[in-house]
């Protein structure tokens, strides 16, 4: 897709977004794609549904990266975030994973499934965002009248010990094969994708789901469209083409004035649908008096999922307010929104930006961070159950005895009884 102009160009890509991201809300909204529900089903249900139409979406979303990718279709290697940066940053997508995991319980939700229910009028998720939004700000942003950064002051100066540099990408076909990294990663992403389509398909309750089927098919789809639109939105200009984070590093050269241009060129890479840093982008927006210089793909990304919602609540008549019944209901969600912000940014992304989009790359942190969210999750739905059973249970007991139902502790450290 080719402009005459940055202006074309960028505003090709915002609105492309923008009627993405609200396909993809007014879908989810129908459908009740919920990762953290998907979770919920699991280990109190013991219902697999949700959670393969996640599986799902990240197949659909493997397969079509893994051969647009091969065929020079689209670019991943420079992306935004740096999904296969040459540093495996483990110790912060297990911490923040975890963290982020934990969050998304107590708030009933993860970042996506906070802008689906704020647009069909869940003001519990008004205060879940904004509460967010401050918190994944200052992640990355110094404080007023300061130079530290809420990662700078809590991570810095320990956490990056916990990773380790390697030559090249970080996915993990580079690191099997770093001299035939493009042919692995096709057959590695075809394995992975056509196992997740037998694993999720040869489900009799899963196959008769429509609802969940939908909604797998779209998210998957709708990150697809992503990557693809921020990878092929170009400029050619004087017999040469540039990308628009291209574009930006020659902006000087190419341009008489900064009037149109963005504010960061990070921004301008290749990039697909991630929540928690484009949630945190909206206390910038705001501060800056709605500077369009600062209007990203993420960020429209995240007016299109909040009125995506609420236009299908609208037509299915689903529509409500609701608000905290108790103290601790908001105490809960408040908790739940810092520990987001902070999972979130630490970790590089939340149940869709690594669980989805990031696994589509197959970055080796995204499939830690997966599998940090999704025990950071189970461990505090099962801690939180015991607690509900058993009165006078301490938190300590609660969560010894959900890391035995969970395998990682034997059975002799048990403290409280076993309930189904």
């Amino acid at each position: 897709m080719q402009f005459e102009s940055f202006a074309e160009a960028h505003s090709f890509l915002l609105l492309s977004s923008f009627i993405v991201a609200l396909i993809m809300g007014a879908v989810v909204n129908k459908t009740n794609f919920c990762t953290m529900g998907a979770i919920s089903d699991m280990v109190n249900m013991g219902s697999y549904s949700r959670f393969k139409s996640w599986l799902l979406a990240i197949a659909v979303a493997l397969i079509s990266i893994t051969v647009f990718e091969y065929f020079e279709l689209i670019s991943l290697n420079s992306s935004f975030p740096p999904y296969r940066g040459s540093t495996i940053i483990f110790g912060e997508n297990i911490i923040g994973g975890i963290i982020f995991g934990v969050g998304m319980t107590f708030a009933s939700g993860c970042g996506n499934k906070t802008l689906i229910r704020l647009g069909a009028g869940n003001l519990k998720s008004l205060v879940v965002l904004i509460v967010l939004s401050i918190t994944a700000y200052f992640m990355t942003n110094p404080f007023p009248n300061s130079d530290q950064t809420l990662y700078s002051t809590l991570f810095y100066d320990w956490i990056r010990v916990l990773s380790i540099s390697v030559e090249g990408s970080s996915d993990i076909a580079s690191l099997i094969s770093s001299e035939h990294s493009k042919t692995a990663r096709l057959i590695l992403g075809l394995m992975i994708s056509f196992g997740l389509f037998i694993h999720v398909f040869k489900n009799s309750e899963f196959r008769t789901n429509k609802n969940n089927i939908v909604a797998g098919l779209v998210v998957g789809l709708a990150v697809t469209a992503g990557w693809w639109i921020t990878s092929n939105t170009q400029i050619e200009t004087d017999d040469e083409q540039y990308s628009l984070s291209g574009y930006y590093q020659e902006w000087d050269m190419l341009e008489d004035d900064d009037q149109l241009k963005p504010a960061q060129a990070r921004t301008l890479e290749s990039q697909s649908l991630t929540f928690i840093n484009p949630v945190g982008q909206i206390l910038g927006y705001v501060q800056s008096k709605f500077d369009s210089a600062l209007l990203t793909f993420g960020l429209v990304s995240v007016f299109g999922i909040i009125l995506g919602s609420m236009l299908m609540a609208l037509v299915t008549k689903r529509l409500s307010l609701e608000w905290f019944s108790t103290v601790q209901d908001f105490v809960h969600h408040f908790v739940g929104a810092i520990m987001m912000g902070v999972g979130g940014v630490l970790a590089l992304g939340c149940t869709i930006g690594q669980g989805i989009t990031g696994l589509s790359t197959l970055a080796l942190g995204s499939f830690i961070t997966f599998a940090a969210i999704v025990f950071g999750s189970t461990l505090t739905m099962k801690a939180k159950y015991y607690r509900l059973i058993y009165d006078d249970a301490g938190l300590y007991a609660a969560i010894i005895s959900s890391l035995v139902d969970l395998h990682l502790a034997p059975e002799v450290m048990r403290k409280l009884e076993a309930v189904d």
